[in-house]
Order: structure tokens, then C-alpha cells, then sequence
């Protein structure tokens, strides 16, 4: 028996027990930290689609147009917590100029131009962080410690201060 597209999808997310929680993709992610799921269809062929944007379709049943982005309120590139509810979903829906506008409220767009102190982890370094994230899922499942380093960039040799 094949399993579907849903749930092969849903075979790489991890939900947190609290209905706010995140709930990571543990499947492949590109070179910018984000994650990849295939999908298929008659017309398109096999192409590759951020999970997020899957998993929000999905469950809000809203088509998203190619100009659409969305938005991490919880700025986890792993995540999918998808929700018809803006209150309770940790994707929302946005422009390219939303977005930008988020980075830079949130402190994450610094950079040698346009701040004196660069802020942010660099697209290697948010990689590796995803890689990293992944990596924690995948071995513990839902370790809140193995989580928290993985998101912070806290390796596992690392002492903590208490």
C-alpha cells in the first residue's frame, strides 16, 4: 500500500504536545534552512514546495498565489504550525515588503550596510541550525532540551550555566 501525499507529509512533522507549540519538519531542507517536500500532479510534474506553504493550503484550504510569502511569527524556518485561526497559526500569510518589514523589526536583517553590529545568524549558520534542529527531532523526537539547544545554536558538548 502507497501512502498518499497528506500523509507522507505528515510523516515529517513533529507537533509539541501544547496546541501553541511548533511542529517541526524533520524531512529535507534546501541551502537556506528551510525544509522541502515533493509533491505531484498531472499538470505541474514533481516539483518541490516549502512545508509551511503545504501545510497551509492544507488546512486553511486558502490556494496561495506565487507572490505570496508567509510569515514565521514564531521565526523557526522548520516550522509548519498551520491554522485557520491568525491567533494560533505560526505561518501567516504576507508580501515580500511584510516580510522585510518583520525582519527587520524583529532585529534578524543586519547586515555590514545597513547596521554597525550585525544581527542574525548568517545563511550558514541558519542552516546548520536547521540541519542541526532536524538532526534532535529525528533522534529524541519532542526534547524540549534537544530542541531548545538545536534552535539556538547550542551544541551538545556545550555546559549550560545551571
Amino acid at each position: 500500500m502507497r501512502a498518499t501525499e497528506e500523509q507522507r507529509f505528515w510523516s515529517h512533522v513533529v507537533k509539541g504536545p501544547e496546541p501553541d507549540d511548533c511542529w517541526f519538519w524533520s524531512g529535507a531542507i534546501g541551502d537556506d534552512g528551510y525544509g522541502r517536500f515533493w509533491t505531484q500532479s498531472a499538470n505541474a510534474g514533481q516539483r518541490a514546495v516549502r512545508p509551511q506553504r503545504y501545510a497551509y493550503e492544507l488546512l486553511t484550504g486558502a490556494r496561495l498565489l506565487p507572490a505570496v510569502q508567509l510569515l514565521h511569527r514564531c521565526d523557526v524556518p522548520l516550522c509548519v504550525h498551520a491554522d485557520v485561526d491568525p491567533l494560533r497559526s505560526h505561518v501567516m500569510p504576507g508580501t515580500h515588503r511584510d516580510n522585510m518589514l518583520d525582519r527587520a523589526h524583529k532585529g534578524r536583517g543586519g547586515n555590514r550596510w545597513t547596521a554597525l553590529f550585525p544581527r542574525g545568524a548568517s545563511r550558514d549558520e541558519q542552516v546548520r541550525r536547521s540541519r542541526a534542529l532536524r538532526a534532535a527531532i529525528r533522534a529524541d523526537g519532542w526534547d524540549v532540551d534537544a530542541i531548545t539547544r538545536a534552535v539556538n545554536g547550542i551544541g551538545p558538548d556545550q555546559p549550560t550555566l545551571w
